[in-house]
């Protein structure tokens, strides 16, 4: 219950967040507390109003930027698994990669890096088969 509201009401933030009527509206309120400084005389709560504010916001901003980032990560990895399925030379053991450890993630690249290797050197044989017959 409490993982759905706070993933719908992440959605509803993070969307109003992004639009230009929001920055627009953030600016005019930085804009009303400066102008109304002088009326206050420039005091330690005028200062503390905002300091405050923008703390908070700030604090609260990071988890529904993290929750919006967490979920658009997953989405685009099932997104990359879904093509490596698709791809008849690809290989599988790609799907899941996030999972793995640095030094699992390292021998796959190694893996990885020599296939390309290889495939070049094909590519090479190839190139120089079909130059050689000409």
């Amino acid at each position: 219950m409490a993982a759905g509201f706070f993933h719908q009401f992440s959605n509803l933030v993070s969307r109003g967040a992004g639009k230009p009527l929001t920055f627009a509206v953030a600016c005019g309120l930085i804009l009303l507390w400066a102008v109304s400084g002088p009326f206050f005389g420039f005091s330690e709560t005028w200062q503390l109003v905002v300091n405050t504010a923008t703390t908070i916001v700030t604090f609260l901003m990071v988890f529904v930027v993290q929750h919006t980032q967490n979920r658009d990560g997953e989405a685009v990895q099932a997104k990359l698994d879904d093509l490596i399925m698709a791809l008849r030379h690809a290989d599988n053991r790609l799907i899941g990669a996030e999972e793995l450890t640095g030094h699992e993630l390292h021998k796959l690249r190694k893996i990885i890096a020599e296939r390309v290797e290889n495939d070049e050197q094909t590519l090479e044989q190839i190139d120089s088969r079909m130059t050689d017959g000409s």
